[in-house]
């Protein structure tokens, strides 16, 4: 097998595992990125955003490692470092974006919470006003 052909057969198949990896996140994603924003709109927007991110960064990475030419390495091993490399490019991708979202729910969560605290206490207030 030629190094065009390894190349060619590792960058198929890391991108198909990373198409299957995006399959499996996009119903998650969509529900939580439809709560923080509001309208589905602007969720498939996001969607579509961190799709296209969680997509270019392991298909970057799978680009970047390229067989070296005359090195008696087994295609196999040419082939499943270049998995390697964009599995790794996968796996940072989604921790970053899980770490970015997860800021957005615990803020989100707290004016929720703080919103209904004052909520609370003004209905208070105006119960002790009608009692007065």
């Amino acid at each position: 097998m030629s190094p065009v052909i390894a190349f060619g057969t590792g960058l198929a198949v890391t991108m198909g595992a990373v198409f299957l990896a995006l399959l499996y996140l996009r119903s998650p994603l969509q529900v939580i990125l439809t709560d923080l924003c509001g309208t589905a709109e602007r969720a498939r927007f996001w969607t579509a955003f961190c799709n296209i991110t969680l997509f270019l960064v392991p298909f970057a990475l799978a680009l970047d490692h390229q067989p070296t030419a005359g090195v008696t390495k087994s295609l196999v091993f040419e082939i499943s470092d270049q998995i390697e490399s964009a599995v790794i490019g996968l796996i940072i991708s989604v921790m970053i974006l899980g770490m970015v979202l997860s800021r957005y729910i615990l803020r989100s969560s707290f004016v929720a919470a703080s919103k209904k605290d004052v909520g609370t206490s003004q209905s208070v207030s105006q119960t002790d006003a009608a009692v007065i």
